[in-house]
């Protein structure tokens, strides 16, 4: 995510990283840099200069250069400038009735879902609807993920209008205590005076608590400037932004706020209905700057972690008792909080080093089927795995001898690393299983 950005700016502020003093020359130079990434990464021109004013201004006014550390003030002057230009804090989604809108394309109905699994998660009462009766193929669509998330899908006879729908729907809506009711709204390739009208029946209707832009961040400016002709019909109170984990290069994110007055609230980073994460401005920064997103990453393994699991986990590595059952355990863990890639990407440092590398995410299917395959025995006690068993492990897994002698050569490697950690204080990590690399 926002890689791009990511590495322009890395270039840009890396001369200030190594500089052994911090020059006013050499601030102009790192922020004429700064300019140009942040307008090759497609972000809103004013902006972008309103974001090079402010931090030039702070760097003259505060005088880094008599700060014990010049380059390190600089850079948590421009951190915190990015935070403020990406919203300053995270915007909560009030309680209602929300609609969803945006150009035909930009996952309007997908995103529906997504934010409809997101609440449920946070335990909080859902229902979804669609007023888009010019595609009954859209209405299909987002039925279906209702009910695969387990939300209910409020549906109607033929014939009603937009607006007959969004007001039955909230009537329904009302009378089962629910806290939120999404509805997905008509999109055109293009904007359009009959869309926008019928928009504006809708929200004189169902009087929402939100109206929420979805935008295609690959889209860059295009998608700024269709946003802008919304919130002037509609009055928009904030943006949900997909394709977030593509080739986006970040200046919808980075221009939103400024540029129209109201917060990024969400953001899609990938496929699955799961693929939602609430707009942290400080996580995006983080990100952006290459200081990863640990808050993020610890958030996701909480949830595919139960608590009891971690706590049996800890203790068998106290006890030096760490068999293949529980490694079968972590991998699954590690697969239920998405992409190894994207889980990297989070930690400090590694994005950028990404770069080039294929993670081998097959490596873990490969390893769980090789488990899987071997006996309850075999796996509490992989020392009686002979050759003759090794065979019949590699059949069953569909695999071969070395792939399973690589297995067993990991586990071992984990074993002696598990019994280094049985002599530090405190309670140990969960160990960590060895992230498959390719080059």
């Amino acid at each position: 995510m926002l890689e791009f950005l990511s590495e322009k700016l890395g270039r840009a502020l890396g001369r200030v990283k190594d500089a052994r003093k911090l020059t006013e020359k050499q601030v102009n130079d790192t922020l004429r840099e700064v300019r140009t990434a942040l307008i090759e990464a497609d972000v809103d021109y004013e902006v972008v200069k309103t974001f090079v004013k402010r931090v030039r201004e702070r760097a003259l006014q505060e005088d880094l250069r008599q700060s014990p550390s010049p380059q390190d003030s600089f850079l948590i002057t421009i951190y915190e400038e990015l935070v403020q230009t990406l919203g300053g804090q995270k915007e909560d989604l009030k309680k209602g009735v929300v609609l969803l809108v945006g150009l035909q394309g930009t996952g309007k109905t997908t995103s529906v879902a997504k934010l409809a699994y997101y609440l449920k998660e946070q335990g909080l009462k859902v229902a979804v609807s669609s007023t888009d009766i010019r595609r009954p193929a859209a209405m299909l669509q987002l039925q279906k993920l209702a009910e695969k998330i387990g939300v209910p899908y409020y549906s109607f006879e033929e014939g009603l209008t937009a607006s007959e729908i969004a007001r039955r729907a909230l009537e329904m809506a009302r009378k089962e205590g629910v806290d939120y009711l999404l509805l997905d709204t008509a999109g055109r390739l293009h904007i359009d005076q009959e869309l926008m009208e019928e928009l504006r029946s809708l929200k004189e209707t169902v009087k929402p608590s939100e109206v929420l832009y979805v935008a295609d961040a690959m889209q860059g400016q295009s998608a700024l400037g269709a946003a802008k002709t919304f919130h002037e019909f509609l009055g928009l109170t904030g943006v949900l932004l997909t394709k977030m984990d593509g080739d986006a290069r970040g200046g919808v994110a980075l221009s939103v706020k400024e540029a129209l007055g109201v917060s990024v609230k969400f953001m899609g980073v990938g496929e699955r209905v799961e693929d939602l994460e609430p707009f942290y401005p400080d996580r995006v920064a983080q990100r952006i700057l290459g200081l990863g997103d640990i808050q993020t990453l610890v958030e996701k393994a909480q949830k595919a972690i139960p608590e009891d699991e971690a706590q049996t986990l800890a203790l068998k590595v106290l006890k030096g008792e760490f068999d293949l059952e529980d490694l079968l355990k972590q991998i699954r863990f590690i697969k239920n909080m998405g992409p190894l890639d994207k889980l990297l990407g989070m930690l400090p440092g590694i994005g950028s080093q990404l770069k080039g590398l294929k993670i081998e995410e097959k490596k873990f299917k490969k390893t769980e089927a090789i488990i899987l395959s071997m006996t309850k025995q075999e796996r509490r006690n992989p020392k009686i795995i002979n050759m003759s068993r090794k065979q019949r492990i590699a059949k069953g897994s569909g695999t071969t001898v070395s792939e399973v002698n690589r297995v067993l050569k990991e586990y071992e490697e984990m074993k002696k690393m598990i019994k280094k950690l049985k002599g530090m204080k405190g309670v140990p990590q969960l160990p960590r299983f060895p992230f498959p690399f390719k080059g």
